[in-house]
């Protein structure tokens, strides 16, 4: 059976949503590009166009803009991903304190 007929419908034409891909995050169908990548792009100020030229070459400008649409549908859930997308890993938390308390440990000479 193939990836897109596993997919769930989300009402989009572009937009889907698969069980075990990408976290069943809505996907522009037949990527991997989620919606949150999309706007998160947008919302550092890439443009649509430039989103399209170099940072996805694959999609295009009406996929980008299907991704508009679903953010402006599901906002909420789009802004929880971008947000656990930018926040940084336990790891790498934990490894950022380690390089701290080694500097102050340097600084104060011990």
């Amino acid at each position: 059976m193939s990836a897109t007929a596993e997919a769930t419908a989300t009402g989009y034409r572009y937009i889907v949503k698969i069980p075990g891909t990408c976290g069943g995050r809505p996907i522009i169908e037949g990527t991997r590009i989620g919606v949150n990548d999309v706007v998160g792009l947008l919302q550092r100020e890439e443009t649509i166009d430039t989103i399209g030229v170099t940072c996805f070459p694959d999609i295009t400008r009406a996929q980008v803009y299907e991704c508009l649409a679903y953010y402006e549908d599901h906002r909420k859930e789009i802004d929880a991903l971008i947000a656990e997308q930018c926040e940084p890993s336990e790891a790498i938390r934990r490894e950022v304190a380690e390089l701290n308390e080694a500097m102050r440990r340097r600084r104060a000479g011990a």
